[in-house]
């Protein structure tokens, strides 16, 4: 379980296909303090790290992930979000993050509003994924709060703290994210659904 809170960043530093697998090593201010068998959120997505080496460690994505989030997209020099697991009896800052990405959206507009970045995500709707206004969504990790919520689309205002602290700094128009819909929301669909 996660928060969404971003603890840190890491890079990207090999990425190694193994039969359908990928193999990611990424270094991180926080590699001292990983072990073997821990998870870590990696835009989002739970990874279990399963070597360590100095300063770098690696996680190993099977072809579900790969197919289901944009980690088969990422290569030598990207940057990616970071957040290790909750502690039982921390403040929970953010919204219950499992760390199971529900589908890729793509940026479809970014604009400047005095002092934050509005941006805008599309998604797709046949997944009976849903946002509501003022609910939480997960975009790479990071736990935000909904704005203008649409059917298959939803915005998202960046402060700058968070722009600066995230991989928001480099997102474009037109990049694929990982978003993980509210768990509470993903219930209630499904029981209105039955």
């Amino acid at each position: 379980m996660f928060t969404g809170i971003i603890e840190t960043l890491g890079t990207v530093t090999n990425v190694v296909k193994e039969q359908e697998n990928a193999h990611l090593t990424i270094k991180s201010s926080i590699t001292h303090e990983l072990k073997v068998d821990q998870s870590v959120a990696h835009n989002g997505v739970c990874l279990t790290v399963v070597n360590i080496n100095k300063d770098e460690y690696t996680v190993t994505a099977i072809k579900e992930t790969l197919d289901k989030t944009n980690t088969g997209k990422l290569k030598i020099a990207d940057i990616v979000n970071l957040e290790r697991a909750m502690k039982l009896g921390d403040r929970l800052d953010g919204h219950m993050v499992q760390g199971h990405v529900d589908e890729t959206g793509t940026c479809t507009n970014m604009k400047d509003e005095n002092g934050s970045t509005v941006c805008t995500f599309k998604y797709t709707s046949s997944k009976n994924n849903i946002t509501i206004e003022k609910g939480s969504i997960t975009i790479n990790g990071i736990s935000l709060t909904v704005v203008n919520s649409k059917r298959d689309e939803f915005s998202v205002a960046i402060i700058p703290y968070t722009w600066e602290h995230t991989t928001f700094k480099t997102l474009q128009v037109n990049d694929v994210v990982n978003l993980e819909f509210d768990v509470i929301g993903k219930y209630v669909a499904r029981l209105t659904n039955l």
